[in-house]
């Protein structure tokens, strides 16, 4: 393992988006050839008993669920990496943000890589190959791992229409998903924020519990969660609580990546260890206000078993990584389930 991590750091002298590119691609060439999966050994019996024993009434919503450690939205937008990810012995994992139609994001560079602050800022823009491409590659994977997808919309449509294009999502990926998460905190598609109004939110969540509802008969149950900026204020997390606890929605991701910064690179989000307080701050609020009522994934700053513990001592279900895992590697993984088995 700690040769892949190694090579995990190699990979930080590239360009940041060659250095995503390589690393899942080198990690997907390991997989298919086995060295993975005799370097990453069996994972499939590290549930704790404490996860057995989980009282929030929307986890058992999540089959085959082995741990609570998961792979956040952003690492794998496409659904191509799904099997090798999995090996890792990760309990979960969500795809995306994808929206109806392919995109190209935002123009290059968008990725800006600081090491010595452990942070990465992007201003990807949803950059993906379309909801139609994610759903082939849904059918194709072989791990049983539950795999939630994150929708969002289109750089180009409207935010009157918005709405349209989480519905157009959500019933396409419905029945080869586990969750959905709903996107609507990236600071990287222009306006997507002032969809979490409580007026539009509302209306957004209504006609998507709807759906699910008419999707459930026919396909099971798959539950709902709401990914939530952590740039909120107080009394607008309050109120996308209230709006959650009133639509009857599953969960809440705590939280996107934060707009409150100074980069030298300029606008975008900042992931990794600067996020981390401020993200753990909004879930204790979160918890607060929902209580037990739903699942509550954390996700921002997490870059060692430490600020794993901390999270779920913060109130989350689940926990989410991603920028730790381009710092640090399949290492992080190793560390963060041999603490959850211990």
């Amino acid at each position: 393992m700690k040769i892949i991590s190694i090579a995990t750091k190699v990979l930080h002298y590239f360009p940041e988006e060659v250095s995503h590119f390589l690393a899942l691609k080198g990690l997907k060439i390991a997989f298919n050839t086995g060295i993975l999966q005799i370097l990453v050994g069996n994972k499939k019996n590290l549930v704790s008993a404490e996860l057995s024993n989980e009282t929030c009434k929307n986890l058992t919503k999540l089959k085959n669920l082995r741990s609570r450690l998961g792979i956040a939205a952003g690492l794998d937008k496409d659904g191509e990496y799904i099997d090798c990810l999995a090996a890792l012995g990760v309990g979960f994992i969500e795809v995306g943000t994808v929206t109806p139609r392919p995109q190209p994001g935002n123009d290059k560079p968008r990725i800006f890589r600081n090491i010595k602050d452990r942070s990465i800022l992007n201003r990807l823009g949803f950059n993906n190959k379309g909801v139609d491409a994610l759903v082939m590659r849904l059918k194709k994977k072989k791990s049983d791992i539950p795999v939630g997808v994150s929708i969002g919309k289109n750089f180009d449509t409207p935010l009157e229409k918005a709405q349209d294009d989480y519905l157009i999502c959500m019933e396409k990926v419905y029945r080869y998903s586990d969750y959905l998460a709903i996107n609507i905190s990236s600071p990287n598609t222009q306006n997507l924020r002032d969809l979490s109004s409580q007026d539009y939110l509302n209306n957004l969540l209504g006609e998507l519990k709807k759906l699910q509802k008419k999707l459930s008969k026919k396909h099971g149950y798959r539950p709902l969660y709401l990914k939530i900026s952590p740039d909120e204020t107080v009394d607008a997390i309050e109120n996308i609580c209230n709006s959650i606890l009133h639509t009857n929605l599953d969960g809440i991701i705590c939280s996107n990546t934060t707009i409150d910064h100074n980069d030298q690179n300029g606008k975008g989000g900042i992931s990794g260890l600067p996020l981390f307080k401020k993200s753990t701050e909004c879930l204790k609020r979160v918890k607060e206000i929902v209580g037990e009522e739903v699942l509550i994934i954390a996700s921002g700053g997490v870059m060692s078993a430490q600020d794993y513990q901390e999270k779920l001592s913060s109130g989350a279900n689940l926990v989410q990584i991603y920028t730790g895992f381009i710092f640090e590697g399949p290492e992080l993984v190793q560390n963060i389930l041999n603490q959850e088995a211990s």
